[in-house]
C-alpha cells in the first residue's frame, strides 16, 4: 500500500486551502485548454508556442506542488510557491506593458493568484513547513 496522498487535511487550514486551490486551478487549466492563466490580448511571449509552455509549467508545478504539500516534502512547497508567484509576476510584468487595463482582464483569477500566495507564506504555512517538511 502506498504511504502517497493527494490531500492532506491533517495540515493547518492555510496549506490544506492551498492544496485544494492548487488542484482546482491545474485541473480548471487542463479543462480550460490553458485559457485560466492567459494574458487576454497581451502578447508577452512573441509565440504561442511559449505560451503553451509558460501554461504546461505553471499547470504541472500548481499540480505536483500541491501533491508535494500533501505528502510533506520540502520541494513541494518551493514548487507550489513558484507555481503560484509566476503568474502574479507576469501579471506585474504585464501591468507595466499594458496598462492598468491588464487587471480588469481577470479579477477573479487575481484574486484566486493573491489569495494562494498569502496562504502560502501564511507565518501558519511557513512554521508548519519548516519543521514538518523534508
Amino acid at each position: 500500500m502506498s504511504d502517497q496522498i493527494w490531500v492532506n487535511n491533517r495540515q493547518p487550514q492555510t496549506l490544506y486551502i492551498a492544496q485544494v486551490i492548487m488542484y482546482f486551478r491545474g485541473v480548471m487549466a487542463i479543462l480550460l485548454g490553458g485559457a485560466l492563466f492567459s494574458l487576454g490580448s497581451v502578447s508577452l511571449f512573441g509565440s504561442t508556442l511559449l505560451g503553451a509552455v509558460y501554461t504546461l509549467l505553471i499547470t504541472v508545478g500548481m499540480i505536483a506542488g500541491a501533491f508535494g504539500i500533501a505528502n510533506e516534502k520540502a520541494w513541494g512547497y518551493k514548487l507550489g510557491v513558484a507555481a503560484a508567484a509566476a503568474p502574479l509576476a507576469l501579471r506585474v510584468v504585464v501591468l507595466f506593458i499594458a496598462g492598468l487595463e491588464a487587471l480588469t482582464f481577470d479579477t477573479v483569477g487575481l484574486l484566486f493568484d493573491i489569495a494562494l500566495i498569502a496562504l502560502l507564506l501564511h507565518p501558519m504555512s511557513r512554521d508548519y513547513q519548516k519543521v514538518w517538511f523534508r
